[in-house]
């Protein structure tokens, strides 16, 4: 083969008295050097698209969450927690609620999904609470030093109940739904203040003043909102929000929603819009107050430490749960998501990969030009003992070398280009069409393998019918009139 490649070399190396075919060689090299760069550059933001999704997804959230079948809350949830986390491959475990509410802050309003959990463990299942970017997540934690949790321990009759105007003993042992030193239902509670033996006033701070405003924001229960949704309200930290749960609250005026106001504690970012523009996060207790769900919870979060498992492990997770719970993973739940980036992930390497089609009609313009040159020193050197194979062998080299120098070129300059974008970002997205704000570019090793090997069995290809008609060059009626 040394013999055919010295050959073909000479051949790409050697000035031509035609330079049509030469220009046309070079463009064969540019074309399949554009093919592989863009095939490589496009299956490194298909990877990356899909590599950030998955890993906002699972990195955001839980990797299974188990829940009842009816939907009536998990009772009992500590010891049936403790219970599950110690099955096989699940890492951590926290409970949840999820409920869909009305956020407003003045005249703005919009849908949010509001969860409540327990820091301590939501930060073993998810990342979100380490994304606050403003404020701080730490008055989430639920603590006898929280001014709002000890005020609830110490007077219950802050419930919704007394808000409309029913007062409730304080020795009922009645829990309340939720609480405020405001009235919760749009009805504040008058001011009274005590008064000593005499009939004077003790008190003489009025509820107007700035202490006493500024101590009622502080009894509020604390929220942390996503970045996209606080831009929306104009919230920032310290403001104040209203919380409306679609579940109402019957009462002798018909069903009332209930609602709550929220004291802003901190502000997330977590680059995904989903995220940062419907959700967000408060204390278990406040949640299950808002929604009246006493000592319920809604779902049980786990993370497991072999995504690849994860079914597997959610089915092993819902029957040692029992009858009437049912557990999903998140990688099921989005499917049709992945699914679909596959599908474009063909898509476009069967279009890019035109591009080296395309190369590869040059390649095969280029050789049948160069045997039409090439014509007599094909015939002196058959005449001399070259076999029709090593004739053949000699075109067929020289696509192939053309292949190989456009595939190499194609795989730096691709490689480069992927490097460049996902290193310094250089492509802007809009995170409300793309759910994040910049190009995510993942080249693969693997990638670059297959696209080596399309190319260059492409331009294989290109080379069988020039080599074919090479080899059936008659020496004497070539050189017949030389």
């Amino acid at each position: 083969m040394r013999f055919e490649l010295f050959i073909a070399r000479r051949y790409l190396r050697a000035k031509r008295r035609q330079a049509f075919i030469g220009i046309i060689t070079a463009i064969s090299v540019a074309g399949v050097a554009a093919g592989v760069a863009s095939l490589v550059v496009a299956l490194a933001i298909n990877n990356g698209f899909r590599q950030d999704l998955q890993q906002r997804l699972l990195g955001s959230t839980s990797h299974i969450s188990l829940q009842r079948v009816a939907d009536d809350g998990i009772k009992d949830w500590p010891s049936v927690m403790d219970r599950l986390a110690k099955q096989p491959h699940v890492v951590a475990a926290a409970p949840a609620i999820f409920e869909q509410v009305l956020v407003s802050r003045g005249p703005r309003a919009r849908g949010a999904v509001l969860k409540g959990m327990i820091p301590k463990y939501e930060r073993r299942v998810g990342d979100l609470l380490g994304s606050v970017v403003e404020g701080s997540a730490d008055a989430l934690e639920e603590s006898d030093q929280n001014p709002h949790v000890s005020q609830n321990q110490r007077d219950p009759s802050t419930s919704s109940g007394q808000a409309m105007g029913h007062p409730q003993s304080e020795d009922s042992g009645e829990k309340p739904h939720f609480s405020q030193n405001q009235g919760e239902m749009g009805h504040p509670k008058p001011s009274t203040p005590a008064t000593t033996a005499d009939g004077a006033s003790a008190g003489t701070q009025s509820p107007d003043s700035l202490e006493s405003v500024q101590a009622r924001v502080a009894a509020m229960p604390p929220i942390v909102l996503g970045q996209d949704m606080a831009d929306n309200l104009g919230a920032t930290v310290a403001s104040v929000v209203t919380l409306v749960s679609p579940q109402g609250e019957l009462t002798p005026f018909g069903t009332v929603p209930k609602y709550t106001r929220f004291r802003v504690v901190g502000i997330f970012h977590s680059g995904f819009y989903d995220y940062d523009s419907s959700w967000a996060f408060t204390r278990l207790s406040d949640a299950q107050r808002l929604f009246g769900l006493s000592d319920l919870i809604s779902v049980i979060e786990f993370k497991v430490d072999d995504l690849d498992q994860a079914d597997a492990i959610a089915h092993e997770i819902e029957d040692a749960a029992g009858k009437g719970f049912m557990a999903t993973n998140t990688l099921k739940q989005n499917s049709a998501l992945f699914k679909a980036l596959k599908t474009e992930r063909l898509i476009t390497f069967i279009t890019i990969g035109l591009i080296v089609f395309v190369a590869a009609l040059n390649i095969l313009i280029s050789l049948i030009m160069m045997v039409m040159e090439k014509t007599k020193d094909i015939a002196v050197l058959m005449s001399m003992g070259t076999r029709k194979a090593q004739v053949r062998n000699v075109f067929i080299a020289q696509g192939v070398l053309i292949g190989v120098i456009g595939t190499a070129i194609g795989l730096v300059l691709g490689y480069a280009l992927s490097y460049a974008g996902g290193h310094y970002h250089v492509i802007h997205l809009s995170p409300e069409v793309y759910s994040i704000d910049y190009v995510p570019f993942a080249p693969r090793m693997v990638d670059g393998a297959w696209v080596a090997v399309f190319a260059l069995i492409v331009s294989f290809v290109a080379t069988l019918y020039p080599s074919w008609s090479a080899a059936r060059v008659l020496p004497a009626e070539a050189l017949r009139y030389e």
